[in-house]
């Protein structure tokens, strides 16, 4: 008897945390954790595990509240689309007023956390949540913008990490901020492509220019080669303390290149196939841009 309670208490909690996760996109907020502390390295005159693990727990709860506070508002929504009908609050699983608890203690906490950093972290971080709940998540299903608007927050977390190590914000963090604004653009319309049938389905309007058309795909190659020039900028000296040397540069340019050519692939066919390859390949590239960046501030110094 006692182990058919104990199975049942720990299938509930397992349920618990599998909602917590899901409410709180965790995959996401974990990579957007590590955009953080990869602009704190970049930053960093010295390397403190305490405020590393104040911007991580704080940036998490950030994110997660965003994605809270954006299931909350889109529940209707939700429960149209076969993606996201299964989530938490259109499921039945979560009420909303206990979602409502989550994100308000999460921004709590968030706020608390990189204001413990420095002032100018918490307020980004506030900003980040104000323009994604506020302004990006009513535009979706209004207007295209909405990406453009929902990649200012999207950009925040590179040019965070910075503004946490330094409580500075200048031309270092801010060329942080454009590399990652226009990586969006590319990786979201690759996922709108993927997921146009359902999103049409939940009202929303993710594509450029509505449909998955040439016009798009152009778009897309566009903001992709927007991306590849920003992200070399450093290696010409202009951007402060923010530096890349040339073996560097042409990794991140390298990298680009790859990314570039799935873009050009989709404009070519035109199908979900091809767009979820450029989803996949805009995720492999921020994350080893990110590294390669990171990697070189701390081996140039060596050689």
């Amino acid at each position: 008897m006692k182990t058919a309670v104990n199975t049942a208490k720990t299938n509930a909690l397992s349920l618990v945390f599998s909602d917590f996760k899901e409410i709180t996109k965790a995959r996401l907020a974990i990579s957007v954790v590590f955009s953080s502390i990869a602009g704190y390295f970049l930053g960093a005159h010295e390397i403190q595990l305490f405020s590393i693990l104040l911007l991580a727990f704080g940036g998490y709860c950030m994110v997660g509240a965003s994605n809270a506070y954006n299931q909350i508002i889109e529940k209707d929504l939700d429960a149209l689309m076969n993606r996201t009908k299964n989530r938490p609050i259109p499921s039945g699983r979560m009420s909303v007023n206990k979602a409502l608890i989550i994100a308000v203690v999460l921004t709590a906490l968030g706020i608390i956390s990189l204001y413990i950093l420095n002032p100018k972290t918490a307020m980004f971080g506030a900003i980040s949540i104000f323009l994604y709940t506020s302004v990006y998540t009513p535009l979706k299903t209004k207007t295209p913008l909405s990406v453009f608007v929902g990649a200012f927050p999207g950009a925040i977390p590179f040019m965070l990490g910075w503004v946490a190590a330094t409580n500075d914000f200048g031309i270092e963090p801010g060329t942080l901020f454009m590399i990652q604004f226009f990586w969006q653009f590319p990786h979201f319309w690759a996922l709108g492509w993927m997921l146009d049938d359902d999103y049409k389905k939940g009202g929303f309007k993710m594509l450029p220019t509505g449909k998955k058309d040439t016009g798009t795909a152009l778009q897309i190659v566009m903001y992709t080669i927007w991306m590849i020039i920003i992200s070399v900028v450093p290696v010409l000296g202009i951007t402060g303390r923010l530096q890349l040397s040339i073996p560097a540069a042409i990794v991140v340019f390298l990298l680009g290149l790859a990314m570039l050519f799935f873009a050009f692939r989709l404009y070519e066919k035109r199908d979900n196939k091809t767009a979820r390859k450029l989803m996949l390949a805009s995720v492999s590239y921020i994350t080893l841009m990110q590294l390669v960046y990171v990697a070189d501030k701390f081996i140039r110094p060596l050689i």
